[in-house]
């Protein structure tokens, strides 16, 4: 148990990998619109989703030609929420 929530925990630990994860709140998006997004290489975008599929965060499917991605489960969300308070509060 410990092992998974550490794989989570540390995929999230990346702000590239949190700004993916946020672009997916609402919804599935085709990966080259995550690649516009970020000012980074595809290259460097496909490593990062590849870090969030593997931690089970993000899955994908092909439509045609496109890749859409999507949360896994909703409550990562809440996770990262979480972890947005905890920071705000030791700012205060």
């Amino acid at each position: 148990m410990e092992e998974k929530t550490s794989e989570i925990l540390k995929a999230l630990a990346h702000p590239v990998r949190l700004k993916i994860v946020k672009q997916l709140y609402d919804g599935p998006i085709c990966v080259c619109h995550i690649n516009s997004n970020i000012e980074y290489s595809q290259a460097n975008v496909s490593k990062h989703l590849k870090i969030l599929k593997s931690a089970k965060i993000v899955e994908g499917t092909k439509e045609g030609m496109f890749r859409y991605y999507k949360l896994k489960n909703e409550k990562i969300k809440d996770l990262i929420k979480l972890a947005e308070d905890i920071v705000l509060e030791g700012e205060t």
